[in-house]
C-alpha cells in the first residue's frame, strides 16, 4: 500500500503515528505566570542532544480556553521552564487520566491522586514519584505548518532519578517498566533489553 497524506489513507483509522512507534512519553509538568499547575502527556517527544542535553517535545492540537495551543505551551510561554517527567507502566492510568482536555484551572496533580515535589533549578513542580525527572528551561518554541503544531526545545538544568532505578551504577529502565506509545490507543511496555556493540568496540 502507498498513500499521499494530502490525498488520504482509505483505512478506517490514520496509521501515521502507528508507523513511528514505540515513543516515549513526556509526562511535562508546567506551571503559569500565576502558579497554577498543569500535568499532561505528550509522546511527541525525544532528548535531541548531549552537550548540553537539551530536549523536545511537540503540541499539535488547542483548546477553546488556550487559543493556538494547550495548557502545556501556554504555560511555558507564561514562565520559560517545564519538567518532564518520565512515566512508569504502574502509573499508566493516572497518566491516562491527565491527558483530557481539561479547563485550565484543574490542577491534574490533585486530579490523579499524585503527589508533586519542588524542582531545584526552575520554579516549577515535578512528580515526586517519578522513575526520573527532567527539569528544562526554555530555548525556543517553533511554530510548525498546520494549525496549533508547536515543537519545544528546552535545556535540561537538573535530572532527578530514583533511587531504586539505579543498578550497579546505571539507569536501569527494568526496574520500573517506562510506557510508550504506539497508534491509536495503544501503549506498550518496555520489559527486555539486549545489547549491541557499535562495529570495531
Amino acid at each position: 500500500m502507498f498513500y499521499e497524506p494530502k490525498l488520504g489513507h482509505g483505512l478506517p483509522h490514520n496509521p501515521f503515528n502507528a508507523i513511528i512507534a514505540p515513543r516515549p512519553i513526556a509526562w511535562i509538568a508546567t506551571r503559569d505566570g500565576n502558579g497554577a499547575e498543569n500535568l499532561a502527556p505528550y509522546s511527541f517527544f525525544n532528548a535531541v542532544a548531549y552537550e548540553p542535553p537539551q530536549v523536545m517535545f511537540a503540541s499539535t492540537s488547542a483548546k477553546p480556553d488556550r487559543g493556538d495551543t494547550k495548557d502545556s505551551v501556554a504555560n511555558i510561554r507564561e514562565t520559560g521552564v517545564f519538567c518532564i517527567n518520565i512515566v512508569e507502566h504502574a502509573m499508566r492510568d493516572a497518566m491516562n487520566l491527565t491527558s483530557g482536555p481539561w479547563p485550565r484551572e484543574t490542577d491534574e496533580f490533585e486530579a490523579a491522586g499524585l503527589h508533586r515535589a519542588a524542582c531545584e533549578t526552575i520554579a516549577c513542580s515535578r512528580l515526586a514519584d517519578a522513575p526520573a525527572a527532567l527539569e528544562c528551561k526554555l530555548t525556543r518554541i517553533v511554530q510548525l505548518d498546520g494549525l496549533a503544531n508547536f515543537t519545544v526545545f528546552g535545556e535540561v538544568t537538573g535530572i532527578h532519578m530514583r533511587d531504586d532505578c539505579i543498578v550497579d551504577g546505571s539507569f536501569d529502565v527494568t526496574t520500573f517498566n517506562p510506557l510508550a506509545r504506539m497508534g491509536y490507543r495503544d501503549y506498550t511496555t518496555v520489559r527486555d533489553v539486549f545489547t549491541l556493540n557499535r562495529p570495531g568496540e
